[in-house]
């Protein structure tokens, strides 16, 4: 996988609760905004933050390990709404993935 990665710390239950949008924690950059940043962290932006479908009007940077999910047909993971929960049972250890056709708009796979 691409990246950096996020490895269960505990065994998460199906359905358990591992990673919700939290404004002040998770910051929207706005679109309009980027352009007057520095190019050291634009390219910052460009690694790490995302366009999401379910936080519209900018890119969302998460200030926490969210930003090292990796990308998987088959994640471990299931997005709803602002939430991200454990698709099935995630054993300690076991990478965290996601599933970037839902939570990043416009992916449409790697080259």
């Amino acid at each position: 996988m691409h990246g950096s990665g996020v490895f269960a710390g505990e065994d998460f239950c199906e359905g358990e609760v591992l990673w919700r949008y939290a404004p002040d924690l998770d910051r929207l950059i706005r679109f309009e905004d980027i352009p007057g940043y520095p190019k050291a962290f634009q390219d910052y932006l460009e690694m790490y933050a995302y366009t999401s479908p379910q936080v519209p009007g900018g890119v969302i940077l998460s200030c926490d390990h969210a930003k090292f999910l990796n990308h998987n047909d088959e994640p471990n993971t299931v997005i709803e709404g602002e939430t991200t929960l454990a698709r099935r049972m995630i054993r300690k250890g076991e990478e965290i993935t996601c599933d970037y056709r839902i939570c990043v708009a416009g992916f449409t796979g790697f080259d």
